[in-house]
């Protein structure tokens, strides 16, 4: 959550072996030993959705008064009574708790956040203590860089650094930083810098929360350049906070750059990947707002994901029914995501009006099996059009297996056998119903109603696909407009098609099948954003189909497309239109129709 001030920021806008069916992008992150914080995603509570949402009865002191002490110990006994059992085990505090209600700041002797005494009489170290007698963990909040109000002419002093003031430890020109330019920019190349981040970790351990927010982190959070930089700041936290002793988890927010990607991973535990899911609206939430977004934003960030690491989705704010602002089907795909993308679990809601269906949702403990489980996170394996399909290989041999409808009216959705990996029978669990469906073969089915979802476990009984490859670069095929051939470290024959773009097209010839029928052809690409392209076989009519990002322009990403074709040869194109199309790697044609 984008949390310092009222104003909403803009919305921010491998090929694998066959037999795994699908790129997997196993985390390279913290995966060489176990990790002390972050093993598995987070579970819990977090105070912005109701301070920031205009539903009558949150807020009547004022935008953002709901955060007090007094409805933190609410929510932190109702989280213990009715979420702990299942895993949920953090109260997290964000913004406002050092600011009165007309959002004044203050601050200690030495240029440190202070509780408000209005909103936490007891002060923030009772708040923890409190939480901690019931079992659970404390969270809180702090934006990048040194508050305008901290620096006290420049000659507040640095606790614990002798001879060290406000002024040693940012720029000279007072440059500020961070998403609402509410914080001068620290200089680490000053000593004194690291000391003052060390006197806030020390603070807020001394306090003993577990977990801090480190809000309007750059490159991301709607900004970019020099100025806006906080990698610097993100390591001396890694630093300050490693020197305290305790393991605090380090959550970074919101709309990390993903090109300082491994920045993230090496300096903290968890990255914001999108702005902010509230809708700051009369209720907690939307689905146009930003809930939708988040099918199109996540695919790209599947690999960077592991062990002591997690992409952050935001807030799961589907357990309180109206307030929630969605539809039943509505809230349970937005579970449903977040749980396969395993992103931390924790919700906005007010957990003393939790309704019977949101209760089910956030404690079905087969949904949160999948998130909380050694698996990766799933990834689209069909194109992010309305009707979508996401899947993860278990270690176990079973596949995680997601079906979405994103339409606004009802549509079947499938998921065939061949876009995982194999074919034959397979063996469907649904999860959020518990119910074993029975088998079936090649592909499972199910009508869904608008942004509707259903979530399986797949036990294969079949055999492994095989297919026939086809390099975009092949001297057999044809290229018109701007396309080209280009180097690619990362594509299987070291090249791609690229610069399909306004009219640029890219056919295969000679795709040779023995029967007539429909094909799920694999087709690996390159695309730094998502990118649309339309797809036709034998000069019949094209269906165009949008590209979920691989990330940058140097990962290679996977899905899978029904192409119709006739006994014998054929041709498929790839035609960008009056658009952009995602760079081309190669295709994979299964031996064997859909």
């Amino acid at each position: 959550m984008y949390s310092l001030t009222p104003v909403r920021a803009l919305r921010a806008m491998v090929v694998l072996a066959l037999t795994a069916g699908f790129a997997t992008h196993l985390p390279t992150a913290h995966a060489d030993t176990a990790p002390a914080v972050a093993a598995k995603p987070y579970m819990g509570w977090s105070s912005w959705s109701m301070q920031s949402s205009k539903y009558p009865g949150l807020n009547p002191d004022g935008d953002y008064s709901y955060l007090t002490e007094a409805n933190v110990n609410k929510q932190t006994d109702a989280l213990a009574t009715k979420l702990k059992n299942y895993g949920y085990d953090h109260v997290n505090i964000d913004a406002g708790w050092w600011m009165d209600k007309t959002w004044k700041s203050g601050f200690d002797e030495y240029g440190r956040q202070k509780a408000d005494p209005v909103r936490f009489p007891s002060g923030m170290k009772a708040v923890a203590d409190r939480i901690h007698s019931k079992g659970l963990k404390a969270g809180i909040y702090l934006p990048a860089g040194l508050e305008k109000g901290a620096y006290g002419d420049g000659k507040t002093p640095i606790w614990n650094a002798d001879g060290c003031t406000t002024a040693d430890i940012v720029y000279s020109d007072l440059r500020t930083t961070n998403g609402w330019d509410s914080a001068y920019k620290i200089d680490f190349s000053r000593p004194c810098a690291q000391k003052y981040i060390d006197s806030q970790a020390q603070l807020i351990a001394g306090w003993g929360y577990d977990f801090l927010k480190l809000d309007g982190v750059g490159p991301g959070s709607g900004k970019s350049g020099d100025q806006y930089d906080n990698v610097a700041d993100v390591a001396a936290w890694n630093k300050a906070i490693t020197a305290t002793g305790r393991p605090i988890h380090l959550e970074l927010s919101w709309s990390l750059d993903y090109g300082h990607a491994a920045d993230w991973k090496k300096y903290s535990n968890g990255w914001r990947i999108d702005t902010d899911v509230e809708c700051y609206c009369n209720t907690l939430v939307s689905w146009e707002n930003s809930v939708d977004d988040r099918w199109d934003d996540a695919p790209a960030w599947t690999g960077q994901a592991g062990p002591g690491g997690w992409n952050d989705l935001d807030s799961l704010d589907v357990g309180n029914g109206a307030m929630d602002g969605l539809t039943k089907a509505e809230r349970q795909s937005y579970a449903t995501l977040w749980a396969v993308a395993k992103s931390p679990l924790f919700t906005g809601d007010d957990l003393t009006q939790l309704d019977d269906y949101g209760l089910s949702l956030l404690t079905n403990r087969e949904v949160i099996a999948v998130d909380q489980s050694d698996a990766p996170p799933a990834r689209p394996v069909t194109p992010s059009d309305a009707q979508q399909v996401w899947a993860a290989k278990n270690p176990n041999g079973t596949y995680t297996v997601a079906l979405f409808n994103l339409a606004s009216a009802p549509a079947a959705v499938s998921a065939n056998w061949t876009t995982l990996g194999f074919t034959g029978k397979a063996d469907v669990r649904d999860l959020w119903n518990h119910e074993d469906l029975g088998s079936y073969t090649n592909k499972v089915t199910q009508a869904l109603p608008a942004h509707g979802s259903r979530l399986f476990t797949v036990t294969p009984h079949g055999s492994a696909v095989t297919a026939t490859a086809y390099e975009a670069e092949a001297t057999t095929n044809t290229l018109s407009g701007n396309a080209n051939i280009a180097d690619c470290s990362a594509c299987s024959g070291a090249h791609k098609v690229g610069n399909l773009y306004l009219g640029g097209k890219l056919t295969y010839n000679n795709i040779v099948v023995a029967k007539a029928g429909t094909y799920q052809v694999k087709i690996a690409y390159v695309s730094g954003d998502s990118r649309s392209a339309s797809i036709s076989a034998n000069g019949n009519g094209a269906t165009s189909h949008k590209f979920p990002s691989t990330g940058d322009w140097g990962t290679v990403g996977t899905v899978s497309v029904p192409v119709t074709l006739k006994a014998g040869a054929n041709t498929i194109t790839f035609d960008s239109g009056s658009s952009y199309a995602p760079d081309i790697d190669r295709i994979d044609v299964p031996n064997s129709s859909s």
